[in-house]
């Protein structure tokens, strides 16, 4: 539940995306404004163009997905992909805890 209603995947999806986008608007975006530029248009624009490029990419994946979709779902290739994102997460944590 949150804030007593009834919440799914989405609003939990949400509300742990939002506190992480302002972080990186706030870090990020400010370094791209040109100086004596209007902060405020400057910004709206810049978050524009960030979202307009996450929703060109997420259609592009979807796409992808939906064309091998066949493929994807067979039991090997879904060990595949269990297992090699779990691997490279590893390794590189092993990477920085021996500062190579």
């Amino acid at each position: 539940m949150v804030l007593g209603v009834q919440s799914g995947p989405l609003v939990w999806g949400v509300l742990a995306s939002l506190g992480v986008m302002g972080a990186f608007y706030v870090a990020v975006l400010p370094q791209f404004i040109p100086p004596g530029a209007s902060h405020l248009a400057a910004g709206v624009l810049l978050a524009g163009v960030h979202i307009l490029l996450a929703v060109i990419w997420a259609c592009a994946l979807i796409a992808f997905a939906y064309a091998l979709r066949d493929r994807l779902q067979r039991p090997s290739a879904r060990r595949f992909l269990d297992r090699v994102p779990g691997t490279a997460t590893a390794v590189y944590g092993l990477r920085l805890a021996f500062g190579e």
